[in-house]
C-alpha cells in the first residue's frame, strides 16, 4: 500500500517472484498493464483501498502477515498555495494513523515496514549552534517548527506522519520499522518533486542523499525479513557532495546554461550516516541477493 507508486509496484513484482502471496492495495485506478505479467498468478490479489476509508484498509489487510506502507505526495504540488500544502500534510498524517490503527486490529500482522523520508531526519540541525553534531543518523528528527518557518512541506508532512505512526504503533503494540529514504532517482523524477525544496541547503550541509529503486526495494525486503530489525533505517546509496554529481542530477531535472557548467573540485563533508542499514544488509552476505 500504495502498490501503484513506483516503490509499491516494484515491491509487488519482487515479492511475487519470491513466491509470496501479495495483496496489492492501490489508492487510484491503476493501468491494466501494471501487473499484466501476473494475470494468471493466483498469489496476487488487487484491492482498491482508500487510506481515508478504514474499512477498505481492513479488507486489504485481512490474512496478511506484513504490510509495506508508502504514501506519495502529488509530484506537481501547488507552488504557492500554503493552505493547500498544509492540508495535504494533514491528509498524509490521517492516512498513516488509519493504516496503523487497522494493523492493530489484524491479528495476523507481524510487522509493518513504514516508508518515510530522510527529510523527516535532516531539517533544523543546520544552525551554527549545533556544529558539534558531526553526523545525523536515524535518532534525529526534523524540527517541525523549522519546516513550517521555511515552508519545507515535504519534510513537515513526512515528519508528522511518521511520528503519528510511531506513536500509534507503540500504543497499540504494532511491530513497526521505518525506512527513511533519500531522494528516489528514476525516470519519473522532475524539478517539481517536493523532496527537492531546500536542495541547495541539503547539498551545502552534506545531507543531499539519493537512492535507486532496486536498492530501496532490497532494503525494504531485508528489513521485513530480518527478525532483529527495529526502529528507523536511513536508506540511501549515493550522496551528492561533489560538483560533478550535483551537475549530473541538475541536468536530469532541467537544461543548464553553459555558465552553470563550470568545473569545481570541492567535496562537501558528508554529515549523514546509514550505518545501521548497512550493518543489517551485511548480515545477508553470502545469501542470494535480490536482483
Amino acid at each position: 500500500m500504495d502498490a501503484s507508486t513506483p516503490l509499491g509496484t516494484a515491491l509487488v513484482h519482487r515479492l511475487l517472484r519470491f513466491n509470496f502471496i501479495v495483496h496489492a492495495a492501490v489508492h487510484t485506478n491503476i493501468p491494466e498493464f501494471m501487473f499484466s505479467e501476473f494475470d494468471d498468478n493466483k498469489k496476487l490479489k488487487i484491492f482498491h483501498s482508500d487510506p481515508f476509508d478504514y474499512h477498505s484498509i481492513l479488507d486489504a489487510l485481512r490474512g496478511c502477515c506484513g504490510l509495506f506502507y508508502t504514501f506519495d505526495p502529488p509530484q506537481h504540488p501547488p507552488a504557492f498555495d500554503e493552505e493547500m500544502m498544509m492540508m495535504m500534510g494533514e491528509e498524509e498524517v490521517r492516512a498513516a494513523h488509519n493504516v496503523l490503527e487497522a494493523c492493530a486490529q489484524i491479528d495476523t500482522i507481524d510487522k509493518v515496514v513504514f516508508t518515510s523520508s530522510v527529510t523527516a531526519v535532516i531539517w533544523g540541525h543546520q544552525h551554527p549552534n549545533v556544529t558539534s553534531i558531526s553526523h545525523l543518523d536515524e535518532t534525529f528528527w526534523s524540527d517541525v517548527h523549522f519546516c513550517r518557518k521555511f515552508k519545507l512541506w515535504h519534510g513537515l508532512s513526512k515528519t508528522l506522519a511518521e511520528k503519528s505512526a510511531w506513536a500509534l504503533a507503540m500504543d497499540r503494540g504494532v511491530n513497526m520499522v521505518s525506512v527513511n529514504a533519500g531522494l528516489l532517482v528514476g525516470p519519473g523524477l522532475t524539478i517539481d518533486n517536493p523532496y527537492l525544496k531546500g536542495a541547495a541547503e541539503m547539498y551545502e550541509n552534506g545531507l543531499f542523499v539519493t537512492v535507486d529503486l532496486n536498492y530501496l526495494v532490497e532494503s525494504h525486503i531485508r528489513v521485513f525479513q530480518d527478525l532483529s530489525s527495529y526502529g528507523r533505517y536511513i536508506c540511501f546509496n549515493h550522496i551528492i557532495n561533489k560538483h560533478d554529481d550535483a551537475l549530473a542530477l541538475a541536468r536530469k531535472l532541467m537544461p543548464l546554461p553553459l555558465s552553470e557548467e563550470q568545473q569545481s573540485t570541492r567535496v562537501i563533508l558528508q554529515r549523514i550516516s546509514n550505518k545501521k542499514l548497512n550493518k543489517l544488509l551485511m548480515n545477508f552476505k553470502g545469501e542470494d541477493q535480490i536482483d
